[in-house]
């Protein structure tokens, strides 16, 4: 069972609009299988697809996965204020096209990101009344094992992962509610129902 957190009153999106709901935590907690189980069992729920620079990897698409973009084309979108946030990330970029954000709000529909704690904090600039949710590991050990047992990373890789984790793990008060990933479905179903108020 999770252990969700609530931090008081959360913001209030305006009138006649759901709320956007921003996923985020350190690196290895598990925020891609949360939100492709939540995506599973409920469909409805639109995940925004983020622009990014990195090539892409066997078995993505564009507009799927991400939308692969140029530096210059990336450029554009941040001189034009097309993204609602974006950072660099192991030497490419990332963003959240705003727009379709914006339309499916217009539109009646809960939208989720799952971004970073630099994007989250961007977003809260921009849309101060989305709704920040931030995914915690049980505990630290778990976290290390988890980031360790993957297996696909050089030891100075994981090292930079757990360094950035320990200052992602000390930014949880900026947010106004955590859950706490010792399941994927209940995690999933608090999320939901964090989305739905």
């Amino acid at each position: 069972m999770s252990t969700a957190v609530s931090r008081g009153a959360a913001p209030v999106p305006p009138a006649g609009r759901p709320r956007l709901t921003v996923l985020s935590g350190p690196s290895g907690v598990g925020k891609s299988t949360v939100v492709a189980h939540l995506r599973k069992v409920h469909p409805e729920v639109w995940l925004s697809v983020s622009a990014t620079t990195r090539r892409p990897r066997p078995g993505e698409r564009h507009g799927v996965q991400y939308f692969f973009v140029s530096d210059d084309e990336f450029d554009k979108l941040v001189a034009n204020g097309e993204l609602l946030e974006w950072a660099e990330f192991s030497g490419n970029r990332y963003g959240t096209p705003r727009r379709p954000v914006l339309e499916r709000l217009d539109a009646g529909e809960p939208v989720l990101l799952e971004i970073d704690l630099q994007g989250a904090r961007l977003v809260r600039e921009s849309m101060p009344e989305a709704l920040l949710v931030f995914l915690a590991p049980p505990g630290w050990d778990e976290l290390v094992r988890r980031l360790t047992g993957r297996g696909t990373e050089p030891p100075e890789v994981i090292e930079r992962r757990l360094a950035a984790a320990r200052t992602e793990l000390a930014a949880e008060e900026e947010f106004d509610e955590t859950l706490v990933n010792t399941s994927v479905e209940d995690v999933a179903a608090e999320l939901l129902a964090l989305m739905q108020v």
